[in-house]
């Protein structure tokens, strides 16, 4: 490149050529060049190391710790504690514990100390693998390293506590350290007591005078989620009521955990809407308003799934994907239920027309198909079926295989026939979907006739 443009080979030239792949997400161009510009003679800084570092984070490109860490070892690049971090963190992210005890281990061969965040980062994956004796391992290296742990390291460990012993031992231990509990530790003790079965004191935790008040409500809230999903709903809505009389809002994510409690139950869709309204949260508000949509399309309550997913398009009118997405869910689960709500599914698409104004995607009807298809329903697969031309949506395999389904499933063997012919029988799997057709389809039929004679037959001699 410096030849093409007949510039002479600088680190600051390099550097701008490394930082321009990188604003293109091209990591692998980038480390290329800095392969090219160590050869050369030149140094990179920590600086631009850094920032291939955060680029390869965003675009979670972790496998590129080897690649990276070699360069580093080979040219003798000069190193950070925050560099040093994200190498652990991208080798524990890889699930490469070895690596990364290993690497801290050549740091410690270049008088380069490990810090409290490089065994952080490897205790943090061990425990997101459920590999608990591996966290607790760390803390052994940590001693042995002479490296003290700090709060990230107690909220590890006491997250991560499977009795209330064990809770004890480490609040101890953290008092010994002169750690002071922060909000997380506080989070922390109250999912640990809950976890543990020791909800009385979950409950304890924070009326601890140690929790600045700022932090207070967002604990609360942690309680809340905690005692709602372990059975404790109506302590869980106590606690719900205290954070709104002193005038604070419950967390998003402990208002989607009541959410999910509530859907438990029948006849609480007044309290469910009344805790959508409390989120402003969007991601939060469409993930909780979804809850609360296939909650009601199992109690096939219409009228409110019309009005929230109207609610849903107000928030993402230029944003049909969202849509469509928030669809198809809803008829996998329409699809996947009793045949009884085949005609709520009925109704929705013909409310997603008339009254939103969309049209259903392709997976839309699929569902539709196959739950006409496993309720035996022929009048409306043929209406599903007319649908796909409306939308302009060719048929393919997957549509001629549920009609073939639906066509069985009502014994019209004749057009099943007819429908067999259009299905290609050149994939192995298809071909096993349509043996598996026909074998619980005729199957049915057969108990069906069996039946039908023997009524027959009772008739005929109750006239003799």
């Amino acid at each position: 490149m410096h030849e093409l443009l007949e510039v002479l080979p600088s680190t600051s030239s390099y550097e701008k050529l490394i930082l321009h792949c990188c604003g293109l997400d091209k990591v692998g161009i980038a480390l290329d060049i800095v392969e090219k510009m160590c050869e050369a003679g030149f140094t990179l800084s920590t600086e631009v190391l850094q920032c291939i570092l955060q680029i390869c984070e965003e675009s979670y490109e972790y496998i590129l710790v080897h690649r990276i860490y070699s360069i580093i070892c080979r040219y003798h690049l000069e190193l950070n504690g925050e560099i040093c971090r994200r190498l652990v963190h991208f080798f524990v992210r890889m699930k490469d514990f070895e690596g990364a005890y290993r690497m801290i281990a050549d740091l410690e061969d270049m008088n380069f100390k490990p810090t409290t965040n490089m065994y952080n980062a490897i205790m943090a994956g061990y425990f997101r693998e459920k590999n608990i004796r591996g966290g607790l391992r760390v803390l052994n290296q940590m001693r042995g390293a002479n490296v003290k742990p700090d709060s990230h390291t107690f909220y590890y460990l006491i997250q991560n506590c499977e009795t209330e012993e064990d809770i004890i031992k480490y609040c101890e231990e953290m008092k010994q350290s002169g750690v002071h509990a922060t909000k997380q530790i506080f989070m922390a003790l109250i999912n640990s007591y809950a976890a543990s079965g020791k909800l009385e004191k979950a409950k304890q935790v924070v009326l601890d005078s140690n929790i600045p008040n700022k932090s207070l409500n967002e604990i609360k809230s942690v309680l809340v989620s905690a005692l709602a999903s372990h059975g404790q709903l109506s302590e869980a809505l106590l606690v719900y009521e205290e954070i709104k009389k002193a005038g604070h809002n419950l967390e998003p994510k402990a208002v989607i955990t009541l959410i999910e409690e509530f859907t438990k139950f029948n006849g609480e869709l007044d309290g469910l809407l009344l805790l959508l309204e409390e989120m402003n949260d969007v991601d939060y508000w469409v993930d909780g308003c979804f809850k609360v949509i296939m909650y009601c399309i199992r109690n096939k309550n219409l009228s409110s799934t019309i009005l929230l997913f109207k609610q849903l398009k107000d928030k993402f009118k230029n944003d049909d994907l969202v849509m469509e997405a928030l669809f198809d869910a809803v008829f996998s689960l329409i699809a996947s239920s009793e045949s009884s709500h085949l005609q709520i599914g009925l109704d929705l698409l013909w409310a997603i027309k008339d009254e939103l104004g969309l049209m259903p995607s392709r997976q839309c009807l699929d569902f539709l198909l196959s739950a006409c298809a496993n309720a035996g329903d022929l009048n409306n697969a043929r209406l599903i079926w007319r649908e796909y031309e409306v939308a302009g949506f060719p048929y393919n395999v997957l549509s001629y295989l549920r009609m073939y389904q639906a066509l069985l499933a009502a014994g019209d063997d004749r057009s099943a026939h007819f429908m067999l012919k259009k299905i290609p029988q050149d994939d192995a799997e298809v071909c096993s979907v349509i043996i598996a057709c026909q074998e619980t389809y005729n199957d049915l039929n057969s108990v069906e006739e069996k039946k039908k004679q023997g009524k027959r037959k009772k008739k005929k001699e109750r006239k003799e």
